[in-house]
């Protein structure tokens, strides 16, 4: 029997005659059967979030429960796809009503025309269990798509389709599970969004998430499976910060939220990442690419299910064994969908009206990251990241939102509007930021990129935070009154701001750099400023030492193709020998 609409407050329904219904389950409320969940219940009363918009939604209208929780739809064409927050494909929507979204619209996740190549992996008479691979479908040139058993499911296998083209809601496997029962296996399946996927191990990160961002490679990394937060006022570049990760991060598979953003910024990113060339393949990086878009404009609580919607697709790749990097931008517009929500439900309010269960929530959504070995037989290892942008009101860090990431997360890159102002980017502020990550990572970079990296990457820390104190000196008394090695300290302390922690996303070379780059780099920095430190006994003056001819090479480094780095290291360290070198001579002969 249908519920009645009896109340109707914005983007939250109150129906009567609901005592059948659970919490969470999904339901079509009112003539325009829109969308909605299940949040609360008293009684019979339910209280109803709805994902599309409201107006026009009267009392007395029917609301039906599906019976069913919010689940999204997993298998082949996941990704080069765009949906909304709740998993509504954009562009099968716009084909069928054109460019506005209309409610009520109803269009499955996964194409159901579409035909997949499917080669099959098991065997009649095989025993599988949850999360095993029955076969594989190859999506694209970049990704082999891993047909899996559903995580509440085992069973033996009394029926294998040969190999050829199915649509996903076709049976390839058939199992026999353990009471008898006769379960046919799509190329597809279902999972609620706010039920974490299960895993057999969680394993310690110990592989660096390379971005070919300097500053965060090198001074803040991030492990694979880590969690990450971008905190920073508005203009500082946090989703700029977040599309160079999007783009570059050394993932097999990204997934992008945008969560509240500015529509004029998830148009960018619509526009952009089809033209980007995924280094990794040679093709489009939207060959590897999920989208969720749920822009400021779209309905408050489709917001609010967005992040765990692109979370659990996130999940699916990891349980095959793929590495996944997933961006969330940002979850302050999510915690602002939960406070109305919550404000709606007439709830106790916490700190700055946020919901008392604030805290848990983004704990349970950053919990859900993490190195793993999945649930199946012979299972590789799988990585899921979080990169969480936060949007503290006015730039403001001891907000709730902030505070409550920031006792999760274990990687903190802080955006400074100062450094913004003064057009440095990524405005990643280095001496409020920090990894947790570095001592978990130091031998892979040992055995993978050199043996003295921790130690130039803590020399180069030094030289920041010694230079901050000399800063404070110089605006007292004047840079005049500093010795020569504090001077000269200052000079590598701007070289290594200037030529190392600034980069150029839009720079063709400079947008991205490999670990064996800014090494070197650093290895040149840091033999410029010993070379230069073994002058203090002679009467070279600092600002001779700024105009030698190797500090402007070393500028220019960056901007150097891969292929040629080393070539051009052995000519920039010849030179800095050079440089002091003449100097030593001309003040012996004085």
């Amino acid at each position: 029997m249908a519920g009645v609409i009896k109340k109707v407050a914005g983007p939250l329904v109150v129906a009567e005659n609901m005592k059948n219904s659970n919490m969470f389950d999904v339901v079509h409320v009112g003539d325009a059967q829109l969308i909605g969940e299940i949040i609360e219940i008293h009684g019979d009363k339910a209280y109803i979030q709805i994902y599309e918009e409201t107006s026009g939604l009267g009392p007395g209208e029917p609301v039906v429960s599906t019976g069913r929780p919010l689940s999204v739809e997993l298998g082949p064409g996941l990704v080069e796809n765009i949906f909304d927050g709740i998993q509504r494909p954009l562009s099968a929507i716009k084909e069928k009503v054109g460019n506005s979204l209309e409610r009520g619209v109803s269009v499955p996740a996964l194409n159901r025309d579409k035909l997949w190549h499917f080669v099959p992996k098991v065997n009649e008479g095989d025993s599988l269990g949850p999360c095993d691979i029955v076969g594989a479908v190859k999506e694209n040139e970049s990704l082999e798509h891993k047909i899996l058993v559903p995580s509440n499911l085992e069973g033996t296998v009394i029926e294998v389709k040969s190999e050829g083209d199915y649509k996903v809601d076709e049976a390839v496997v058939i199992l026999k599970t353990d009471s008898g029962k006769s379960v046919p296996l799509t190329l597809m399946q279902y999972w609620p969004v706010r039920k974490a996927r299960p895993i057999k191990e969680k394993l310690a990160p110990t592989e660096p998430l390379i971005s070919g961002q300097r500053v965060i490679d090198t001074l803040f990394p991030l492990a694979k499976g880590g969690v990450a937060a971008v905190p920073g006022p508005f203009g500082s570049g946090k989703t700029v910060v977040q599309h160079q990760l999007a783009k570059w991060a050394d993932a097999d598979v990204i997934v992008y939220i945008g969560c509240g953003e500015r529509g004029n910024e998830m148009t960018d990113v619509l526009n952009e990442f089809p033209e980007l060339i995924d280094p990794k393949t040679g093709r489009s990086l939207m060959e590897r690419t999920v989208l969720i878009a749920n822009t400021s404009d779209m309905p408050v609580a489709a917001r609010e299910a967005s992040i765990y919607t692109g979370i659990t697709i996130a999940e699916y790749f990891r349980d095959m064994g793929l590495n996944v990097a997933l961006m969330a931008d940002s979850t302050s517009r999510w915690a602002e969908a939960l406070r109305e929500m919550s404000g709606r439900l007439g709830e106790m309010p916490g700190e700055e009206g946020y919901p008392a269960y604030l805290a848990s929530r983004l704990s349970q959504f950053y919990e859900r990251a993490g190195r793993v070995i999945p649930l199946g037989k012979d299972k590789e290892e799988g990585t899921l990241s979080i990169i969480g942008a936060v949007s503290p009101p006015g730039g403001d860090l001891s907000e709730p939102v902030t505070q409550s990431t920031l006792r999760i997360i274990k990687t903190f890159w802080g955006l400074d509007s100062s450094l913004a102002y003064s057009r440095h980017f990524p405005a990643i502020n280095w001496l409020t930021s920090y990894s947790l990550y570095v001592n978990n990572l130091d031998n892979w970079f040992k055995n993978n990129v050199a043996k003295d990296w921790n130690d130039i990457r803590t020399e180069v820390i030094k030289i920041l935070s010694k230079e901050s104190e000399l800063q404070e000196i110089v605006k007292l008394v004047g840079a005049d009154s500093l010795s020569f090695e504090d001077r000269l300290l200052l000079e590598v302390a701007r070289s290594i701001r200037e030529d190392f922690l600034h980069q150029n996303a839009f720079h063709s070379v400079d947008t991205f750099s490999s670990l064996k780059k800014q090494y070197l780099l650093l290895k040149l920095i840091l033999k410029f400023y010993s070379s230069a430190l073994s002058l203090s006994k002679t009467e070279t003056t600092v600002d001779e030492i700024v105009n030698f001819r190797s500090l402007e090479k070393i500028g220019r480094f960056k901007y150097i193709t891969e292929n040629n780095i080393e070539a051009e290291y052995q000519n920039i360290d010849t030179i800095i020998n050079e440089d002091v070198a003449e100097h030593m001579v001309e003040e012996r002969v004085l």
